[in-house]
């Protein structure tokens, strides 16, 4: 890839990024650029359905995900000979991927309930059903999108306390009290309720 030109993004927007890979290099001048690429590749390949998937529930809709994470990549390509460097390109792709989600919601036009085509176009997540899923989604959606960052960074990413409060700029204290209010309407939506009259209070199982 020369110097000045930009990478090409359009494989990204097909298939989840399946197949996607820079230019080749042209001269020998590109020989570091290649090898930049060969890494970046190899780590796109190896997180690309993990960046999805929070991106999607985040936002909840399988298009702006994409569009999220083509975002994230972009900036990771041009940032990779640092970030590449840092402790952890997981986390640095992460904030990206929060204050994307973040700038949209900032936006009026935003959509956050996924339209009938969405819902034909999405796979649920293994092992869960379609049903089961869309009803994750809706429980999430109740959510204040502080409390869903917070539940997807904890629950999802899997990060400490400590750790969603560096990437959020947050103190452990918010981190804490976030998380217990969220679980617990999540408990109180996501529980099921048994209906009146069925003579199912209070049975044994």
């Amino acid at each position: 890839m020369s110097s000045g030109t930009q990478p090409d993004w359009p494989a990204l927007r097909h298939e989840r990024y399946k197949g996607w890979a820079p230019h080749a290099p042209q001269d020998a001048g590109d020989t570091v650029a290649s090898t930049r690429d060969d890494a970046f590749t190899a780590y796109v390949s190896s997180r690309r359905a993990q960046l999805f998937r929070a991106a999607y529930l985040l936002c909840g809709d399988p298009h702006r995900a994409e569009d999220i994470v083509q975002t994230a990549l972009a900036k990771l390509y041009v940032a990779w000979p640092r970030a590449s460097k840092a402790d952890s390109v997981d986390a640095y792709v992460r904030r990206i991927i929060v204050n994307s989600h973040l700038d949209e919601h900032r936006r009026p036009w935003r959509r956050e309930s996924p339209t009938e085509d969405d819902r034909l176009d999405r796979a649920a997540p293994t092992g869960v059903s379609p049903e089961d899923s869309d009803a994750l989604w809706r429980a999430l959606r109740s959510l204040g999108p502080k409390q869903r960052r917070v539940v997807v960074l904890r629950h999802y990413w899997g990060l400490s306390v400590e750790e969603a409060a560096a990437d959020l700029g947050v103190s452990p204290g918010t981190i804490k009290s976030q998380t217990s209010a969220a679980l617990e309407k999540l408990r109180h939506l996501l529980t099921p309720t048994e209906p009146a009259g069925s003579g199912l209070r209070g049975a044994r199982r």
